[in-house]
């Protein structure tokens, strides 16, 4: 009996105190004058020039209403090279560039080992929701500066809930920073939302009831066909181009996919190449609201979304694709759902949200010689060349590590055990470098600030330049020269404008309606926000807030 009353006891006690807490949440108040909901939605390769090359066929709710309602800046650059996705979010969140923040590219090659290194693996940790162990061995401690979110915690006592959700590991996990409530991303071993043990011990309850749903297996059910007549894609090219990559079983890039629902079942990863991945990751977004509550007491809570799918049906089809064209269509009507939502939940007025991206992406190589344009592809055997054209001349074996991010990687350590000097080697990987006429520049990184290169592009090598995780050697193409891999579809990743120019709109609490051209940089994104939540600026930080935004 005594038993049974302690233990009653000890559940009234719990729940007391979540009730006390829970209280104490929404008693709190700082005097410090801020949104309900940040929410930051970065959306993967969006090119900036999307927001109006579909916008007579976008609804009023979504693009149109961050544009009719927010501020726009249509002349943000990324400030660093390489333009990839690891670096776009982080530098977003920390408002600094890979030099000081650590992540060098969505990998790296480990400048002792050789080995290549994921941005956010962590093997000392354990997935949460899956099986599948790699898939959730993941953390931010590859990140060295602290994140927008990060602050946040820090100037509400990490009583704000912050939360990042994508398809992606690293474009959830690295925007929500080192101390967030969790970070979620998508398993397709199980087409699960899964996190690891860095953040939570098991899953949420609402987080396995919305797993059990079974989303992404009823949003391809029907295939995936246009959207609107396939006639009126007037902004494509033709449905079946040489430069289109084939979608799971499909054996044409042709709509419709109907066979969508069986290469699910078959791989759920497939989703990801379809605009039913962005509605997807939607959904998650707003289960996680609901979940946490989020934006529901005094204390601002914080929500980085990424929007996965639409970078990745642009690497297979690429930029001028019918494919992209619908999945950017269909992500309209997407966000437009969203925004209602938090209408809905969180109050018109309440939440801030800002809409950005990682990076662009290049014209496919076929459409651009299908247009008199000039382009090429860059680096098919070109380690290995290098490495052979170096054993004629030193007899040293493998004297390069690898090729990454457009990077040489010297193997310093036989360097050394070889007695070369690591300059003579760099001189003649330059000299070998500067004989091919794909090349723009090539260049020491030890010495890029002596080099004869313009800028911005001598900035942006300086700037994305981290001497423990980087290469030896830089190397610039000339302008739409895509890597080999990129045969079919597109990529990006370099510091051209169609992989350096992304879009910029604050929508939502205290912004006022807007537009400007003046020229600003990724790493504006989060002082900009710092200064509109009156919380310290991310430790990295190196970019200026916008004072347009902030003006009342």
């Amino acid at each position: 009996m005594l038993r049974k009353i302690s233990t009653l006891a000890l559940v009234t006690l719990a729940l007391l105190s979540v009730d006390a807490q829970k209280n104490k949440n929404t008693q709190y108040n700082d005097g410090v004058e801020r949104p309900k909901l940040v929410v930051g939605i970065v959306v993967d390769q969006m090119r900036w020039d999307f927001l109006y090359k579909y916008q007579a066929k976008y609804g009023n709710g979504g693009f149109k209403r961050l544009l009719n309602e927010g501020y726009s800046f249509n002349n943000v650059m990324i400030d660093y090279i390489p333009t990839v996705t690891a670096l776009g979010h982080t530098s977003i969140y920390t408002g600094s560039v890979p030099s000081i923040h650590g992540i060098a590219g969505n990998d790296w090659t480990d400048k002792e080992t050789g080995k290549n290194v994921y941005c956010t693996t962590d093997e000392t940790v354990n997935a949460v929701g899956t099986e599948a162990k790699k898939i959730g061995q993941h953390s931010p401690r590859n990140l060295w500066s602290t994140t927008i979110t990060d602050q946040l915690g820090i100037a509400t006592n990490f009583r704000s809930k912050v939360v990042g959700v994508s398809l992606k590991d690293r474009a959830s996990i690295l925007p929500a920073g080192h101390n967030p409530t969790a970070a979620f991303w998508f398993d397709e071993t199980t087409g699960n939302f899964i996190t690891s043990d860095y953040y939570l011990k098991e899953l949420p309850q609402w987080l396995n009831e919305f797993n059990k749903e079974e989303n992404g297996k009823k949003l391809v059910s029907k295939g995936w066909k246009t959207l609107l007549p396939i006639s009126e894609y007037f902004e494509s090219t033709e449905d079946n181009v040489a430069w289109e990559s084939l979608l799971g079983s499909a054996k044409t890039p042709t709509f419709p996919y109907e066979n969508l629902a069986k290469d699910y079942d078959a791989k759920k990863g497939v989703i990801r190449t379809t605009p039913f991945g962005n509605s997807l990751t939607l959904k998650m977004a707003e289960a996680t609201i609901k979940g946490y509550k989020m934006g529901e007491d005094n204390i601002t809570d914080f929500l980085a979304i990424n929007i996965a799918s639409t970078d990745y049906v642009g690497h297979a089809f690429g930029p001028n694709s019918i494919e992209i064209e619908d999945t950017y269509l269909r992500l309209d009507r997407d966000l437009e759902a969203f925004f209602q939502q938090l209408d809905k939940k969180v109050g018109k007025g309440n939440y801030l949200v800002f809409l950005s991206a990682d990076h662009g992406a290049a014209h496919s190589e076929g459409y651009m010689q299908a247009n008199k344009m000039a382009t090429g592809f860059f680096g098919e055997g070109l380690e290995k060349t290098l490495n052979d054209e170096l054993e004629k001349k030193y007899a040293g074996s493998k004297l390069i590590l690898g090729i990454d991010n457009y990077q040489v990687y010297l193997n310093q350590n036989v360097i050394k055990e070889k007695g070369l000097e690591t300059d003579e080697v760099k001189k003649t990987i330059l000299g070998l470098l500067n004989k091919d006429k794909r090349v723009l520049y090539a260049v020491d990184l030890e010495e890029v600030a002596e080099a004869a290169i313009p800028e911005p592009i001598k900035t942006r090598i300086i700037n994305g330049y981290n001497w423990q995780r980087s290469g030896d050697i830089q190397i610039i193409t000339h302008d739409s020269m895509l890597p080999t891999y990129a045969k079919k579809g597109t990529t990006h990743s370099v510091w051209n404008s169609y992989d350096a120019h992304i879009p910029l709109i604050f929508m939502g609490w205290k912004v006022k309606n807007g537009q400007s051209a003046k020229p600003y940089h990724m790493t504006d994104i989060a002082p900009t926000l710092a200064q509109m939540l009156k919380v310290e600026n991310p430790s990295g930080n190196i970019g200026n807030p916008i004072t347009e935004v902030l003006e009342k």
